[in-house]
């Protein structure tokens, strides 16, 4: 059967909200559809303040969450995918009523007799293990802010018009896969950068690849996981053109317990100083007048070891001559 459920806390506005339209919607659903002699579809509600470890199970962290089960559990397949979808239409009683009959419509009542048996004797066979679903949830972030060159804030949080969160829950455990500041530095200039200015590149992506964990349970719940981040400008100006323009960055994290709900925050604060880096050519002159200087030492310097060498034996031969004498 097409399984519904909604998943509450007494605590909730939202979920107190919700209650009326979904017990009369529920009760019209098994008024239809009586579970006894139809059971295409069921609907329930679970009280995640008591079913604590059930909730987990299915990630719910915000209330209340109403999930679709089209094969009546949370099963994970060889693919990896879940087998649930989460319902965001309106939760007035029409609504509610009108989704469930577009849930049961592409079912019918002899195929969904026939599924109920085939399944009965898979689950026989194989003596009923099945896959869980992981403990954990979690979502993939890509893109580019605009911000303006002075210090701000990027949070990543959990907001909603129509739920509420439970703190305790929220685990903002992150991978950094890509984060740098101003055009994306293509492979061709970084390798030029790098083979020209070995000490410059290496900051523009120090965040990269670093994960940052954090388990919630009695002892580590409700963490806010930020990184404060300096930001200095560098440009690589050539003779005829601007190299690269990058923003190289240092990055220190840190874990902290909030009372509110847990966030992902980046405090970057750009400096006001700029690293400017020129090239400059040198005329044929300026080289002409590096050699004379060259010729001109060398000169010099024979000219010091031959008057040391002329003296020394100088002296020398002279007494030499006042040694014969006595």
């Amino acid at each position: 059967p097409i399984l519904v459920v909604n998943f509450y806390a007494p605590w909730c506005y939202w979920s107190n909200r919700l209650k009326p339209s979904w017990e009369k919607a529920a009760k019209i659903i098994r008024e239809r559809y009586d579970p006894e002699t139809d059971g295409r579809i069921l609907m329930g509600k679970v009280d995640c303040t008591v079913e604590v470890d059930l909730c987990k199970r299915n990630h719910v962290q915000g209330y209340p969450s109403i999930r679709i089960f089209r094969k009546g559990s949370d099963l994970r397949e060889e693919d990896g995918h879940h087998d649930h979808e989460s319902y965001y239409g309106d939760r007035d009683t029409d609504t509610l009523v009108k989704t469930m009959e577009e849930l049961v419509a592409p079912v019918s009542l002899q195929s969904h007799v026939s599924s109920d048996e085939e399944a009965s004797s898979k689950v026989a066979k194989e003596n009923g293990t099945k896959r869980p679903a992981p403990r954990a949830g979690g979502c993939r972030i890509d893109g580019f802010v605009r911000v303006k060159k002075v210090p701000g804030n990027l949070i990543i949080s959990a907001r909603s018009a129509s739920h509420s969160f439970d703190a305790s829950q929220m685990n903002m455990s992150h991978v950094i896969t890509h984060f740098s500041f101003g055009k994306k530095i293509t492979p061709r200039v970084m390798s030029d950068l790098k083979r020209l200015l070995p000490h410059i590149g290496g900051s523009h992506d120090r965040l990269n690849g670093r994960s940052y964990m954090s388990n919630p349970s009695d002892s580590n719940a409700n963490v806010t996981i930020e990184h404060y981040l300096q930001i200095v400008k560098s440009e690589v100006l050539t003779r005829h053109y601007k190299l690269v323009e990058e923003y190289e960055y240092t990055a220190h994290s840190s874990l902290v317990h909030n009372f509110d709900v847990p966030v992902a925050k980046f405090h970057f604060e750009p400096s006001p100083m700029q690293v400017l880096i020129t090239e400059s050519s040198k005329s044929f002159a300026h080289f002409i007048t590096n050699v004379c200087a060259i010729i001109g030492g060398v000169f010099t310097v024979a000219g010091i070891l031959d008057s040391i060498l002329y003296n020394s034996m100088k002296l020398m031969k002279k007494k030499i001559e006042l040694g014969k004498n006595f």
